[in-house]
């Protein structure tokens, strides 16, 4: 099978190159080589590379930039899926917990409706319906890796530079490893899934204790040489110019059937910053 990853060199791009499965041929071309809002740019790439799965792995996800810059936002993670789309044998289309609004008090299920309440969540929702009911749709929540920027590179500079940090608590989701992201769309394209599905890592978390967790972790591994105060704070204490959903956490139930239950978000959490040790040693 050959799969073209729109989006290689990001976060979840280099996960699926690193997890692909025995006979999957990747083609990962560089983000110059494939602009994903030209129509005339994929239509030549999906053609050179001849893929049986396109996996746009590729979108804007500055959620607070987004709200000053809505086209470029929409351009990237809605009119360029439907570009994917329209030249796509089979598209696999990441999307996100931000299509809701968080006034939810149980985890959302596929057929929940959406209500973003950010220009993000709003963009990635049309890109969700631009990519076509043919199209496997994942939406996952809360994303870091070893490398990149994520909450996770972030928390470890500011507890390296600050005397305490201040992290929102009563926001809840659930932190998702990309490796475990990725393994879970090999297994889904395997499986010839496609709609709707809900993927992250097991359990739930607030942003505080995710900021808790990593510095824990951290300090175990070395990555840290001192703890500093992690301090709860509200959202109205932090605010920002795009709304976050205070409950961001999907029902997994059906996707995890197929793919199997994952582990407990803080193991994945523990396994990426012992990479990022590898990685920097």
């Amino acid at each position: 099978m050959r799969v073209l990853v729109a989006g290689a060199a990001g976060q979840l791009g280099r996960a699926l190159q690193a997890s692909a499965p025995a006979g999957v041929t990747i083609i990962a071309p560089a983000e110059a080589a494939f602009d994903i809002t030209s129509p005339a740019a994929v239509a030549a790439a999906i053609t050179a590379a001849a893929p049986d799965v396109v996996i746009n792995a590729a979108a804007y996800t500055a959620v607070d930039k987004a709200e000053a810059e809505p086209e470029l936002a929409q351009r990237i993670n809605a009119e360029a899926v439907a570009i994917l789309a329209a030249h796509s044998p089979r598209l696999v289309q990441v999307s996100t917990d931000f299509v809701f609004p968080g006034t939810a008090h149980s985890p959302h299920r596929t057929d929940a409706t959406p209500a973003p309440v950010s220009v993000y969540g709003r963009t990635k929702l049309a890109g969700e319906q631009a990519a076509g009911p043919q199209a496997l749709i994942v939406r996952t929540a809360w994303v870091y890796a070893a490398q990149g920027g994520n909450f996770v590179h972030t928390m470890l500079r500011l507890m390296r530079e600050r005397d305490e940090v201040r992290v929102v608590a009563d926001q809840i989701g659930t932190p998702t490893h990309a490796a475990s992201l990725a393994r879970a769309l090999w297994s889904l394209i395997a499986v010839g899934a496609s709609g709707l599905q809900h993927f992250t890592d097991a359990g739930t978390a607030s942003w505080y204790d995710f900021a808790v967790a990593i510095q824990e972790e951290a300090l175990a591994l070395g990555l840290l040489g001192r703890a500093v105060p992690v301090i709860p704070i509200r959202t109205e204490d932090y605010p920002t110019p795009a709304r976050r959903p205070a409950y961001g956490v999907l029902d997994k139930t059906g996707t995890w059937a197929i793919t199997g239950v994952p582990a407990h978000w803080r193991q994945e959490l523990r396994l990426c910053l012992a990479e990022l040790k590898a990685l920097t040693a």
